[in-house]
């Protein structure tokens, strides 16, 4: 059950990760929303953080905050068209 839900959400997380990828290459995307984008990107896989993973549960906080708040903002700024087309684009990829 558990291993089933993780599973789900590997597969979603890899799914949004194509969009992404999609979204980063459209031309209609603005380049602000590319640059918040990347800096999503860069900051989840740096192994430098604002705070220290090690400080527990503090440690982890800046990555679970950040990133997504940087996801959210850029995607604000993109047309929604776009972001469809791109989910449809990433969906028949899929099949």
């Amino acid at each position: 059950m558990m291993f089933a839900r993780l599973k789900s959400a590997a597969a979603a997380l890899h799914r949004e990760l194509k969009v992404y990828q999609l979204v980063l290459k459209d031309p209609r995307t603005p380049r602000r929303a590319k640059i918040l984008l990347g800096l999503a990107v860069g900051y989840a896989l740096t192994p430098f953080d604002l705070i220290p993973d090690f400080i527990p549960f503090i440690g982890y906080l800046d990555d679970v905050i950040i990133v997504p708040a940087l996801v959210y903002f850029a995607l604000k700024m993109i047309p929604k068209k776009v972001v469809e087309d791109c989910r449809r684009k990433a969906q028949a990829k899929e099949s």
